[in-house]
């Protein structure tokens, strides 16, 4: 897989980069792992920088770290599993999230149409990659989704650096 566009930008003050992170960390986003197949390895990171795209066709976007070990992977292979997490997996969001250990050791899962499918989660995708496009210190991996299952229950999200699930406001009543 190639990266077709690459925006690596310019440095900033390290003031701008703290008020960014904490602007970001004000939003609302989803939990997932994204997982990938390294030869016989499975890999996988935990990653918040998730989103639909399109409809038609049904296609997802991943932000991943350019050093990253499963986005080796997934431009190796051009697949991708996305793993939505429930209410109950911060701890597997965590574990995904630390360096340097066997995150699959003690992770049950299994694969699904050669992807690493974690067990008991709430959601899967498995995406074929469209295209990767590069920004900053980050890439963009498009993915068109080929299979999907999810289960009605509370999806986790992540905000102000914490854990936590979508609590509805009441429908206001318009006049």
């Amino acid at each position: 897989m190639t990266i077709i566009t690459d925006s690596t930008g310019t440095s900033c003050s390290a003031s701008i980069a703290d008020a960014f992170k904490d602007a970001m960390a004000s939003l609302c986003s989803p939990v997932t792992v994204i997982t990938a197949m390294n030869e016989d390895t499975p890999v996988g990171a935990t990653v918040s920088a998730f989103s639909s795209l399109s409809l038609t066709p049904p296609m997802v976007t991943v932000a991943l770290d350019r050093r990253s070990r499963v986005l080796a992977a997934i431009t190796a292979t051009g697949r991708m599993g996305v793993n939505i997490l429930g209410e109950r997996d911060q701890e597997l969001a965590l574990n995904f999230a630390t360096g340097g250990i066997d995150k699959f050791a003690h992770t049950p899962w299994h694969p699904e149409t050669g992807l690493p499918r974690l067990l008991d989660v709430p959601g899967w995708l498995g995406c074929d990659v469209a295209r990767i496009v590069g920004g900053g210190d980050h890439v963009i991996v498009l993915g068109n989704v080929v299979t999907l299952e999810q289960q009605p229950t509370q999806t986790l999200a992540y905000r102000n650096r914490r854990f936590g699930i979508h609590t509805p406001l009441p429908t206001p009543v318009r006049m």
